[in-house]
């Protein structure tokens, strides 16, 4: 099987890239990443990256002038390290559509909620207020909405009764961790690809809320 390139954006700790890391580390992936990005200074992904032999790349956004300067920016950084797949491990950019369009069907990212629920910031927060029994996160393909494009798959967690954001925040954290090796494992094994506005796996259409996965084995 061909390894796929992956290159990984990030803008903070990169505990979802660690996993990726490992991942390919250890075999589980068949796949390479070949530059983690980030759009801020002296960030621990950096060091994850740096420390797995992997280009560790700094693009910070404040030097540019505008979203669309930027982009075009990462675009090329991006481009010269071949990714089949881009991956966004906690990137705090919303992206133009430009950059978006460029990248179709090979950009993934992860969010922290059950999309189409809470889109965009303070997820956790939200479903607290809500009264919701249940959170979680949620894989998807990137498209020009933000954190709207195609659901791939998600895993869910109780909300318990002493649960404040924090703490539902991390066992959500613990599922990501989980859930996105194994829709990147469909991806670079050919199992997962965007047909319009549709994820599908296997040959087949996935539900537009993407698979569900237990808390076992996916």
């Amino acid at each position: 099987m061909i390894v796929k390139n992956i290159v990984v954006l990030i803008s903070g700790s990169g505990s979802n890239l660690q996993t990726i890391l490992d991942g390919c580390a250890d075999g589980t992936l068949d796949a390479r990443v070949t530059a983690v990005i980030s759009n801020r200074p002296g960030v621990m992904g950096l060091q994850r990256a740096e420390r797995a032999g992997v280009p560790a790349l700094t693009l910070d956004h404040t030097l540019f002038e505008g979203r669309r300067a930027f982009d075009t920016a990462l675009a090329e950084l991006i481009d010269r390290h071949e990714p089949d797949l881009v991956v966004l491990a906690g990137f705090m950019r919303i992206l133009t559509d430009e950059f978006v369009r460029h990248y179709q069907g090979r950009m993934l990212n992860i969010h922290p909620s059950l999309l189409p629920k809470y889109a965009g910031l303070h997820t956790h927060q939200r479903a607290l207020d809500a009264g919701d029994t249940e959170a979680g996160a949620t894989v998807h393909f990137v498209t020009p909405e933000l954190d709207g494009g195609p659901p791939v798959a998600q895993m869910s967690v109780p909300i318990e009764a002493d649960d404040d954001a924090a703490s539902l925040a991390k066992r959500v954290l613990g599922q990501e961790h989980r859930l996105y090796p194994e829709v990147i494992r469909w991806f670079v094994n050919g199992r997962l690809t965007l047909r319009g506005d549709t994820a599908w796996l296997d040959d087949a259409p996935l539900p537009k809320s993407g698979r569900l996965l237990d808390t076992g084995t996916p």
